[in-house]
């Protein structure tokens, strides 16, 4: 992303906006799951991966600050949840607020979300407002967007939730000599079929997982320093059906609290993981 992004504005009262945060708000739980995965990953996977937070001043500061914007919507990078806030690094400079600076550690609730977006293997999912932002723009200033941000977003009108590959599908491919100049029209997502379908790595490490976890039974008591999670937390806030049944298999205690009192029950529900949720009344 540039140092120098442009700043865009929005009328607060903008109902398109409006929808496009509430529906970001509704899949922050994919955007959530593809970070938890990133951090088991070996190799890195995202190129990007940041939250947009609705952020405004304390009243008696706005009141200091008649001219001021009320509410400025900034990127946060380097986030972690823990079902209850979302937390990052703000890598925007203010427009006018005063108790916020780039650089700094932000800690918002979950109705603060207004976006989220990351890069995996150069495609971008999640970015509802950026859609929006982008479907008023001319093309000319659609490539000007996104050369900004130093992402193609893709089609105006089409946002993923997860990558091509983890449906199974392949991105199309162009055909013939002249290929290269013919844009092939992005294909959009079905979002039941996105909510159906398990997380490619959970499928693939349920097996190694299961084996770690019958060589080394301890590790199912083991908990984070961060957040008090065990691995059944973890994995029920990550949505991992495959991880959540290997770890209940294997005797781990479904009522355990992490350090904000929350159980994997808890967790999951927060992000309406419904299969997980399922999973774990059964135990």
């Amino acid at each position: 992303m540039s140092d120098d992004p442009p700043v865009f504005f929005s009328s607060g009262d903008d109902p398109e906006m409006f929808e496009a945060s509430k529906k970001a708000r509704q899949t922050f739980k994919f955007f959530w799951r593809e970070l938890a995965w990133e951090r088991r990953r070996i190799i890195p996977g995202l190129e990007l991966a940041a939250v947009k937070a609705s952020l405004s001043d304390p009243a008696e500061v706005r009141a200091a600050n008649p001219g001021g914007l009320e509410v400025e919507h900034m990127w946060l990078m380097d986030i972690d949840f823990d079902g209850r806030h979302v937390e990052g690094t703000l890598i925007n400079k203010p427009h006018s607020l005063k108790t916020y600076h780039e650089g700094q550690q932000v800690k918002i609730a979950g109705k603060q979300v207004g976006d989220w977006m990351y890069v995996c293997t150069g495609e971008v999912c999640g970015g509802f407002t950026v859609d929006l932002m982008r479907s008023r723009m001319s093309a000319s200033e659609r490539k000007q967007h996104d050369a900004a941000w130093g992402h193609d977003f893709g089609d105006a009108g089409v946002v993923p939730l997860v990558p091509t590959s983890h449906l199974g599908d392949e991105a199309p491919k162009k055909k013939g000599l002249f290929s290269k100049f013919k844009k092939v029209p992005q294909k959009p997502q079905d979002y039941k079929k996105v909510a159906a379908a398990e997380h490619p790595m959970s499928v693939n490490m349920r097996e190694s997982f299961e084996q770690a976890l019958q060589e080394n039974p301890e590790m199912l008591e083991q908990a984070d320093d961060a957040h008090g999670f065990t691995f059944l937390h973890q994995l029920a806030l990550a949505g991992s059906l495959d991880g959540v049944d290997v770890c209940l298999k294997h005797g781990a205690d479904t009522k355990k609290k992490a350090n904000n009192g929350m159980t994997a029950f808890d967790l999951a529900k927060c992000l309406a993981w419904k299969r997980v949720m399922a999973r774990l009344q059964a135990a």
